[in-house]
């Protein structure tokens, strides 16, 4: 039985990508509205963790007068706050800034600054303003351009790459994570997001894939903790995240019911 609901995960899989390339367009007004929301009502909330190199998203906040957690979602989607982070197309860090181009548009000329949290921290947030400046502080269009590139996506918002459309929608999925809004189980104040455990659950090639595998489960399992991120082996991984050893096995249970099993 277990096996048969798995296998009926995987078999929505072309179904729910089918449906989330096809209807871009609705998906863009969608992300659009949600980023105008966020950008009016919840920039002054607080993160719901203690993130690595607190100081440095902080200093560069008030730098750039950027919401604190608009960093630190970004630098969640990119990375996942590795520091040593590099992609395939040779974006480096914590932000990951794309080497040479955006680095030397940003003043930095050595590869290994990109190295220190502090200076790609900066270097991701002064190209956030700078993009939002261009895009008259409209964030889904900004952050389009930050995976992108401004050159491809139009400042009157026209057509959009399916796949920019994407990435703006995993940075608000990250978002919520940070704003503590997307996790059945709330943190306590103060907790620590090294603290927290991560279990890979599956891996794909495809960032749709992933996408649609999450969010089928999620409709199985809807109290689970789930995310997945893009890593820099051109992977995407989906993982299960929990507090403790108690959660953990709580959200294993949930995992067994909807026909997935862990260790």
């Amino acid at each position: 039985m277990l096996l048969q609901k798995f296998r009926t995960i995987l078999r929505l899989i072309p179904v729910l990508v089918f449906v989330i390339v096809t209807d871009a367009h609705a998906m863009e007004q969608d992300l659009d509205a949600a980023w105008r929301d966020y950008s009016k009502s919840r920039t002054h909330l607080e993160p719901a963790y203690r993130f690595p190199y607190a100081t440095c998203f902080g200093t560069a906040a008030i730098q750039y007068d950027l919401p604190e957690t608009l960093l630190l979602a970004v630098a969640r989607g990119e990375s996942d706050f590795e520091a040593t982070a590099r992609s395939r197309a040779n974006a480096h860090g914590v932000m990951q800034i794309l080497w040479p181009g955006t680095a030397k548009h940003l003043g930095i000329h050595r590869l290994s600054e990109l190295y220190d949290p502090c200076t790609n921290i900066d270097a991701g947030a002064r190209y956030l303003r700078e993009l939002l400046a261009r895009y008259d502080g409209n964030m889904h269009l900004a952050l389009a351009a930050y995976n992108y590139g401004p050159r491809r996506i139009p400042v009157d918002g026209g057509a959009i790459p399916s796949g920019a459309n994407w990435y703006s929608g995993y940075i608000f999925r990250h978002l919520n994570y940070v704003l503590g809004s997307g996790n059945a189980v709330k943190p306590v104040s103060e907790a620590l997001y090294s603290d927290l455990g991560q279990s890979t659950l599956v891996t794909f090639a495809e960032p749709y894939r992933a996408a649609a595998f999450v969010e089928s489960l999620e409709q199985l399992a809807p109290d689970l903790n789930l995310d997945w991120f893009r890593r820099g082996t051109g992977k995407f991984e989906v993982v299960m995240t929990y507090a403790d050893r108690q959660e953990f096995d709580s959200s294993a249970r949930m995992l067994r019911g909807a026909g997935f099993r862990i260790d």
